[in-house]
């Protein structure tokens, strides 16, 4: 067995190598697997087809991904808000204006709807289908401090739960042809003494309306029954398209954010692209594509003041409720500076995050805190998959670049244990921050085929924490300039969903030079019955005791621990 075909089961549940000892750690790894039973005695096992490492399948997918998303199209047509008595000097309010004008152009079929140079103080703007509103170069859309130019209250959605709020300042609902464009700036005006405040001040005035707007979702209460809005203390999504399609937002600056900047919610067909997406309040994500599918955010500069991209599904039991996944999201060439993470999953992912490609990005700020980043707990749940993430360039930054966390927020207090699996990181150089990896699961629910190819992490002061990893994969990768090649099999082999795992007490262990013991078993395959996935695992251990990987023992733990499980009831 060669070097880069190492693996590590410790004693204790967790891997760490501080960044003067990697060298050290990786000469031990060596070691074990001089001292490990051979894992290709006799015939070598079946493996799973193909190169556990070979993502040319799912870049294609990406292309066809690419190749669907189309922007919408609108009639030469155009009218100004001008026309209809907005007030370019921003001392009057234009809300009716606006509200006038996106009406005549929808009854006329569609069209532009033009803000000229000037600034127009408004209140909420709702769009319509058909509609594109277009900011002239020195247009910038000013939205007013009078919480009550934000009402009546709309269905949205607040932290992955659904409600009745103040509207989101730019907001359409079950609209498709739609768009935002041109180089103007939409300018939310939320500072330390308007919006930020209900989050930033002690006590927060926010706290206990979202606290019981969470008991509302956890409990079930219809959504015509959470009613926020005037006397609550709720913030509003700055642009929200919600149950929409076919969506375009382009050019424009934004700034100065209640909360989340872009949030295209329960939405498919969505395109956001050369937008300039500046703002450090609270929750100032930049992009939630929340429960959306088919989403390309590409060629935007992101400076924010939490996450940069965040993929959600919903929260807890709101996120099983409705049981959409995000999915099919592709983020390229994009330029990120600060933010709690570049491109990440969660934590409002109850509803499962699926399909995600970037490519092409550039992540540079010390203030970054992670590049990767995936958060979730047992009281989420849900199952982040199919993560691919190639040619990014990250010249610094200041946390992890790649975190996956299972103790996000509420811990391991819930019933609901998630799933983080099938994550493909290529050609990624980061220099400087506390870790290359940070990767922490569950005993029962590991972080599972993790692969890191071609990549290079330098200057960082802990190389790795992995905590509950099984097929961990680093290939051709280097750690503070010293070699870091290894396959990480840690724990016991679990089999099952996340309705149900069940330990089989056999311990993992690589098989075949590139994949663990625990990778053998194609729990996520649509089986039909348990029966099915029983005789399956029976065929698979028969071969792998055949080969001499697993014992007579170990075969029957694990066909026990299938028997238990409930693969082929419900998915």
């Amino acid at each position: 067995m060669t070097p880069h075909e190492t693996y590590v089961t410790p004693p204790a549940s967790s891997t760490r190598w501080p960044a003067r000892t990697l060298g050290l750690a990786i000469a031990l790894l060596c070691a074990l697997t001089l001292t490990a039973p051979s894992a290709v005695a006799g015939q070598a096992p079946p493996p799973p087809p193909g190169d556990p490492t070979d993502t040319s399948v799912a870049w294609a997918q990406a292309d066809e991904i690419r190749a669907r998303i189309k922007p919408p199209t609108f009639p030469e047509r155009a009218v100004s808000v001008v026309d209809f008595g907005a007030d370019p000097s921003g001392q009057g309010k234009s809300t009716d204006a606006f509200r006038d004008a996106i009406a005549a152009i929808a009854e006329a079929g569609g069209g532009r709807v033009e803000v000229p140079a000037g600034v127009f103080l408004t209140g909420a703007i709702h769009l319509k289908s058909n509609v594109n509103l277009h900011l002239a170069d020195e247009a910038t859309i000013r939205f007013s401090r009078d919480k009550a130019d934000f009402l009546p209250v709309v269905k949205t959605r607040y932290e992955g739960v659904e409600l009745y709020n103040y509207s989101p300042f730019i907001y359409a609902y079950q609209v498709e042809n739609v768009a935002v464009t041109g180089n103007g700036t939409l300018d939310g005006n939320a500072d330390a003494d308007n919006w930020w405040d209900w989050k930033a001040d002690s006590p927060r005035p926010e706290t206990p309306d979202r606290n019981e707007l969470f008991r509302m979702g956890e409990e079930g209460v219809p959504v015509e029954e959470r009613v926020f809005g005037a006397g609550h203390y709720i913030r509003p999504s700055f642009v929200e398209f919600y149950e929409s399609r076919n969506i375009l937002v382009q050019g424009v600056t934004l700034n100065r954010s209640p909360m989340w900047l872009l949030h295209p919610t329960l939405s498919e067909n969505v395109t956001i692209d050369g937008v300039h997406l500046e703002s450090l309040g609270p929750n100032n994500d930049g992009v939630n594509p929340e429960s959306s599918r088919d989403v390309l955010i590409k060629n935007t500069f992101f400076n924010t003041g939490d996450d940069n991209i965040a993929i959600k599904s919903g929260r807890n039991a709101e996120g099983r409720r409705i049981g959409v996944p995000a999915e099919n999201i592709l983020i390229e060439n994009n330029y990120m500076q600060a933010g709690h993470g570049a491109v990440v999953a969660g934590s409002e992912m109850s509803g499962g995050v699926r399909n995600v490609f970037a490519q092409d990005n550039v992540m540079d700020s010390p203030d970054l805190d992670r590049v990767v980043r995936i958060k979730t707990n047992s009281v989420r749940g849900g199952v982040v998959e199919d993560i691919y993430v190639r040619d990014n360039a990250v010249p610094q930054q200041g946390g992890q670049a790649v975190w996956v966390d299972f103790r996000y927020e509420e811990g391991d207090a819930g019933d609901f244990t998630p799933t983080v699996r099938d994550i493909y990181i290529e050609d990624l150089h980061s220099v400087g921050g506390t870790h290359a990896i940070f990767l922490r699961g569950y005993e029962r629910s590991p972080i599972t085929n993790i692969n890191i190819l071609n990549s290079s992490f330098s200057g960082v002061r802990t190389p790795m924490l992995a905590e509950h990893v099984q097929g961990l994969r680093l290939v051709d990768t280097t750690i503070n300039a010293q070699p870091a090649d290894a396959v990480v099999c840690q724990g016991t082999v679990w089999l099952g969903i996340p309705e149900k795992l069940v330990g089989s007490g056999v311990e993992d262990r690589v098989v075949d030079g590139r994949r663990c013991l625990s990778e053998q078993f194609a729990e996520e395959h649509p089986w039909s019955s348990p029966g099915e996935f029983r005789a399956y695992v029976a065929e698979r251990t028969t071969a792998l005791l055949k080969a001499d990987v697993i014992s007579e023992a170990e075969k029957e733990a694990l066909q026990e621990a299938a028997a238990q499980t409930a693969i082929g009831v419900r998915r």
